[in-house]
């Protein structure tokens, strides 16, 4: 039986809290640790929390796209009830009128993210429009979950794949064969590549790494993709079909490992990268998204061991409002130093900074408690 509060999966908000719980200040403990004892899984860790230079992956440059991902697996539950109530078995057979009703809801909540992302990435500084970085992070996940949910509520499953693999088969020919002034096609560098060109023609204000930027314009379009494998899992899980919740689970696993073959034979022609958030990055991610989902889903929805997630639950229950926050808008450190402080200073020295990180963790649970116990949660 699966546990769920008001149409939500429980496992989904824990997932969700899990990843962001490295943004916002779980990364720094790491760190921290590594720094304090030294000793190889500290170390490895640590060196999982630093996003690649370049081609590669680290376990910080999946945070992101399984954010996306779950996104994507939300979404035929959050249309579910619209789908009853219009008495039609699929979204893409729901009257216009409730469609058009569905579009503005999410184009609402894309332009809310993307003014948000505008806001963590300091427009409220007035620096000048040159100045202002437009691409982001929360800007990303709205125009990517967008564009997911309108193949979603207008094609079939079937479609709906082929959107998929056309997608991440049309940006790799893009990437290898439109030629770049000055470079040529195929050079997947951060000045030659496509993307990168893209972001200097058309991205507006300052580009987060100069010649290019890791949430630009092009590289949006596979990242819908990612999006899209959140919305296949999210539609498999809740199909009514003769397989039980065990063989799903099961086939879910065996696709995560099929894809992730995918992208170590992709990357041998289209590197795994997350700056350029290439179609082999995609299918290799997307992998262990679900392999991910499948482990939270498992121990949290399936046998009902849910206790112990509970801090997860508190930050994915409200992400989009303690990343903003952690992301500057809020002191947490400040405000744990104010309250943690005088005691962290009787520590040994090498211990404080550990502690110091343990702290504001503490603090941010301290008020997403809060905002949960009052049921206040940023509804975007």
């Amino acid at each position: 039986m699966s546990n769920s509060t008001n149409g939500r999966l429980i496992s989904l908000d824990a997932l969700r809290g899990f990843v962001m719980f490295w943004i916002m200040s779980g990364e720094h403990i790491v760190h921290a640790l590594a720094k304090a004892a030294p000793i190889p899984v500290f170390i490895w860790m640590s060196s999982q929390l630093h996003h690649a230079e370049w081609n590669g992956i680290t376990f910080y440059d999946m945070i992101f796209p399984i954010f996306l991902f779950v996104a994507g697996v939300s979404m035929p539950y959050s249309f579910e009830k619209k789908i009853q109530m219009a008495g039609v078995k699929s979204p893409k057979d729901l009257p216009a009128a409730e469609k058009r009703k569905i579009y503005l809801s999410m184009l609402r909540r894309t332009c809310i993210l993307l003014v948000l992302g505008f806001v963590v990435n300091g427009l409220l500084r007035f620096d000048g429009f040159d100045q202002t970085r437009f691409a982001s992070v929360l800007g990303r996940i709205g125009l990517a979950w967008f564009f997911a949910g309108i193949i979603y509520l207008n094609f079939d499953f079937k479609k709906q794949l082929i959107w998929f693999f056309s997608i991440l088969i049309g940006y790799y020919a893009a990437m290898k064969w439109i030629p770049v002034p000055d470079f040529g096609a195929g050079v997947l560098t951060k000045e030659g590549s496509l993307e990168g060109y893209i972001d200097r023609l058309f991205l507006p204000g300052r580009l987060h790494s100069t010649v290019y930027d890791p949430e630009g314009i092009f590289s949006t379009l596979p990242a819908i993709g990612t999006a899209l494998l959140g919305v296949f899992i999210g539609t498999f899980l809740k199909a009514k079909c003769p397989f039980s919740i065990k063989v799903k689970m099961l086939l879910m696993a065996l696709t995560a490992v099929v894809l992730i073959i995918i992208g170590l034979i992709w990357d041998i022609s289209f590197p795994i990268n997350k700056h350029l958030w290439t179609s082999s990055f995609v299918c290799f991610v997307g992998g262990f998204s679900i392999l991910f989902f499948v482990l939270f889903y498992v121990i949290i929805d399936l046998f009902g061991f849910q206790k112990w997630a509970f801090p997860l639950i508190l930050i994915g229950s409200n992400s989009i409002l303690i990343y903003i926050a952690a992301e500057g808008l809020v002191d947490f450190k400040h405000t744990a130093n104010y309250v943690f402080g005088g005691l962290i200073n009787f520590l040994p020295l090498i211990w404080q900074p550990v502690f110091a990180t343990l702290s504001v963790t503490t603090v941010q649970l301290i008020l997403l408690y809060f905002l949960y116990k009052r049921k206040w949660f940023l509804k975007i």
